[in-house]
């Protein structure tokens, strides 16, 4: 039986999201959320009210629904094919597809992470961040470097991803003057250089 909940979307629907999206984020750079309004954004979107509420009952619905879906894109953007890659490849594999995705639609996350008008999206990324970081520490076991240094899980994961998503934003709001694949790698000899001062 065919799973509903895969079947794609109307390319229409996609289309009225996608000018709501828009209109949102050109809104996001004029005022805050708390002015904003759903006539305002219908009008910036060039749709009707109805058509809004079609989609999303109300401002903070359509705030979830739109960060469901971008983490929803950032899991598709870092998955690992399934040839298992050695552990060092694979995240920086991962962190490199991340970076491009953010890169690729820059405007977007410049406006969400870049700015503090909307907590929700960089606080949804942290927790994404922060599943991907625990779950690697949970696969290396014994050979992690919290365990071998004695470093409570918590702690290695809050550190984590919070200088991931630190040096994100950071980057995003300095308009990106490094590639995708530089930043990846630098993120990654940093983990890695202080992994082995703390080795020695």
């Amino acid at each position: 039986m065919p799973d509903v909940s895969k079947q794609p979307t109307d390319p229409r629907v996609l289309r009225t999201r996608q000018l709501i999206k828009d209109a949102f984020i050109d809104l996001l750079q004029e005022m805050d959320i708390e002015k904003m309004s759903i006539s305002r954004i219908a009008e910036r979107a060039t749709i009707n009210r109805v058509t809004f509420y079609l989609h999303y009952r109300d401002i903070p619905d359509m705030l979830e629904k739109m960060a469901d879906d971008m983490i929803e894109d950032f899991k598709q953007a870092v998955g690992i094919e399934p040839e298992k890659l050695a552990t060092e490849e694979e995240d920086w594999f991962m962190m490199l597809r991340l970076l491009e995705h953010i890169a690729e639609h820059h405007k977007f996350y410049k406006v969400i992470l870049g700015s503090r008008k909307a907590p929700i999206f960089s606080e949804r990324l942290l927790n994404m961040l922060t599943e991907l970081i625990s779950a690697r520490i949970e696969e290396m076991g014994t050979e992690s470097f919290c365990y071998k240094a004695g470093i409570p899980k918590d702690i290695a994961i809050w550190h984590g991803s919070a200088a991931l998503i630190g040096t994100i934003v950071a980057w995003l709001r300095n308009d990106m003057p490094y590639t995708p694949a530089f930043l990846a790698k630098q993120f990654y000899l940093l983990t890695r250089s202080r992994m082995e001062t703390k080795g020695e």
